[in-house]
């Protein structure tokens, strides 16, 4: 299986591909290739910076001469006129891994922006906030590292870290007895040791869970608050606990105060606005 500094190799590459192909020929056809230069990165919007150690990855990458002089590191509180790092190299390069640079961070950065506001939100109190899977095809590692950044959690990586028996698993397993039976031979068959969660719909469902166990966590799915306190008090610290299904920044706390282990968002990831910035030459 490929590891995560794989797969961030893999998405380089594929930026690399799709941005340069056969070569960038606006800056090939003007900038002489032994010219050097200098570029700074220049912040435009207060919020959380994110994608620094990335950025440093695609410079040296693509150019192993070009230096980086970091200023401003991952999770750094920044704020408009801020500059985050100066680099130095070939202009060539600098025009070349500019737009792979900025398109990184500044997605990065808008998630942690994003995530810091929903876990500043969970001051003094237990609960985390997690991710979720609705991430942009081809960049999860790096949006879940900017997660990390902005104070979240990474819920599961993907299909491969955790079994999540969902709705349609129970359904199509025929019902969740059956579920956790099979999760559980699973994973002795094959000699793995994975966390098992499962969602519940309502109370009966729950109760079925407790009576069954076998599982690390339970995900309170489209429960009220009302209803995730009174499932909170039932489980009763047996197991882990997770609420999930239309919390929103203006719900997560009150979701957060019934005493849940976890809140996972999807918004975290699946619509979040970039943090603008810019790559600017020093003169």
């Amino acid at each position: 299986m490929r590891n995560e500094n794989d797969l961030i190799e893999d998405l380089l590459d594929l930026a690399f591909a799709e941005d340069i192909g056969d070569g960038d020929h606006t800056t090939l056809c003007c900038i002489p290739s032994d010219k050097i230069g200098k570029a700074k990165l220049l912040i435009k919007e207060d919020g959380i910076l994110a994608g620094v150690e990335i950025a440093k990855k695609v410079f040296h990458k693509f150019d192993p001469d070009m230096q980086v002089e970091v200023l401003l590191n991952d999770g750094t509180q920044v704020k408009k006129g801020d500059i985050a790092f100066y680099v130095t190299g070939k202009e060539q390069s600098l025009l070349q891994t500019e737009r792979i640079v900025l398109n990184i961070m500044q997605r990065m950065s808008g998630i942690a922006t994003q995530t810091n506001r929903y876990a500043r939100l969970l001051d003094g109190l237990h609960t985390k906030v997690l991710d979720t899977r609705k991430t942009t095809p081809g960049l999860r590692i790096l949006e879940k590292q900017a997660v990390k950044i902005g104070g979240g959690v990474n819920h599961r990586i993907g299909l491969f870290d955790m079994i999540l028996l969902k709705d349609n698993h129970i359904d199509f397993a025929g019902g969740i007895k059956n579920a956790i039976n099979k999760a559980k031979e699973y994973l002795k068959e094959k000699g793995k040791n994975l966390k098992i969660e499962i969602e519940v719909r309502n109370f009966d469902e729950l109760e079925e869970v407790l009576q069954i166990g076998g599982v690390d966590r339970i995900m309170l799915d489209n429960f009220s608050t009302a209803d995730t306190k009174e499932a909170v008090r039932r489980i009763n610290h047996r197991f882990e606990t997770e609420s999930s299904g239309g919390i929103t920044f203006d719900t997560l706390r009150s979701y957060a105060e019934c005493g849940v282990d976890y809140i996972s968002v999807g918004a975290l990831t699946h619509s979040v606005k970039g943090l603008d910035m810019s790559l600017k030459a020093v003169k």
